[in-house]
C-alpha cells in the first residue's frame, strides 16, 4: 500500500488547512511520506497562488515541521510550478510541473477554474475545441523544460469539465494526436506521471488524471506514474489510492515514490 502523497496543498496557497494540521492527519493516517507542493507565484492570477512574500514564510514553516516530526513521518517541501511561473525552484525538495494556463492572444486562460472559463478560451481559439486542446497539449509537452520538473501534474487537466464529452470529444483524432505528442516528449524525459484524485475528491471527475486510454498508452511505451491526491483538505490525503494502485497494476504500471 503506498503511504505516501506528494502533491499537496495548504492554507499558503489555495488550500484550506495549516500545514501542520495537514502533518497531522498524515500521521493518524499512517503516512510515511508528505510532500506539500504550494502553487508557484503567478502575477497575472494571484488568487489561488502563494505570494512572493508568504512563498518564503511557507518554505520556514515547512522547514519547522519536517524538524518537528522527524521522528514520526518524513516531510518534504515542494512547489507545484505552473508553466507561466517565473519563481525560482533551486531550493525545493521536489517540483511538480503544470499547466494551468494557455495564453491566447495575451490574455492567460485558466483551463480548470470553471466551465465557464474554459468556454471563453474554447471561443478565444476561433471556437474550435481542438485547437484548445492543441495549444494546450504543446504547453505541456514543454513542461519539464520549462519548469525543470521531478512529476508531471495532472497531465490532462482540460478534462476537468470534459465528463461525457461536454466541450470536445476525447475519441476525436485531433485530440488523440495532441495529447499523444505530448506524452511522446515527456515519456522520453523519464519522469513519472501522476495519477492524481484531485478532481475526484472535489466531485468534478469519476476517474483520475490522466484517462485510462492516457493511462494505456503509458503504460504500453514504458511510462511510470506516481499516485497524488492533489489533495485541498486534509480529509483528502491518499484519495483513492487503492483503487488507483489497483488501476495501475491492472495496466502494467509501476507506481514509483520520490525519496
Amino acid at each position: 500500500m503506498i503511504l505516501a502523497d506528494f502533491h499537496v496543498h495548504s492554507c499558503f496557497c489555495d488550500g484550506h488547512d495549516k500545514p501542520e494540521d495537514v502533518v497531522l492527519k498524515a500521521i493518524s493516517l499512517g503516512m510515511k511520506k508528505l510532500g506539500f507542493s504550494g502553487h508557484s507565484y503567478t502575477p497575472f492570477d494571484e488568487e489561488p497562488c502563494m505570494s512572493v512574500i508568504d512563498t518564503e514564510k511557507y518554505k520556514l514553516e515547512i522547514a519547522r515541521l519536517k524538524r518537528e516530526y522527524k521522528s514520526k513521518i518524513q516531510i518534504f517541501c515542494g512547489v507545484e510550478q505552473d508553466y507561466y511561473s517565473e519563481m525560482s525552484t533551486g531550493d525545493y525538495d521536489f517540483v511538480i510541473g503544470s499547466v494551468h494556463y494557455v495564453n491566447v492572444n495575451g490574455i492567460y486562460h485558466h483551463v480548470d477554474s470553471s466551465p465557464e472559463k474554459l468556454a471563453a478560451l474554447i471561443h478565444d481559439c476561433n471556437d474550435d475545441a481542438y485547437s484548445m486542446t492543441e495549444k494546450y497539449f504543446a504547453l505541456v509537452s514543454d513542461v519539464i523544460n520549462k519548469t525543470g520538473a521531478d512529476i508531471i501534474g495532472h497531465f490532462d487537466l482540460l478534462t476537468k469539465f470534459n465528463d461525457d464529452n461536454k466541450f470536445f470529444d476525447e475519441s476525436n483524432s485531433r485530440y488523440i494526436q495532441a495529447w499523444r505528442s505530448a506524452a511522446d516528449k515527456l515519456i522520453m524525459t523519464g519522469k513519472p506521471f501522476e495519477i492524481n484524485t484531485g478532481a475526484i475528491s472535489r466531485g468534478y471527475k469519476t476517474a483520475p488524471y490522466p484517462s485510462r486510454e492516457i493511462l494505456k498508452y503509458l503504460a504500453a511505451n514504458n511510462g511510470k506514474v506516481i499516485l497524488s491526491s492533489d489533495s485541498h483538505s486534509k480529509e483528502n490525503l491518499m484519495y483513492k489510492f487503492p483503487e488507483c494502485e489497483e488501476l495501475a497494476e491492472s495496466l502494467g504500471l509501476k507506481i514509483i515514490e520520490l525519496s
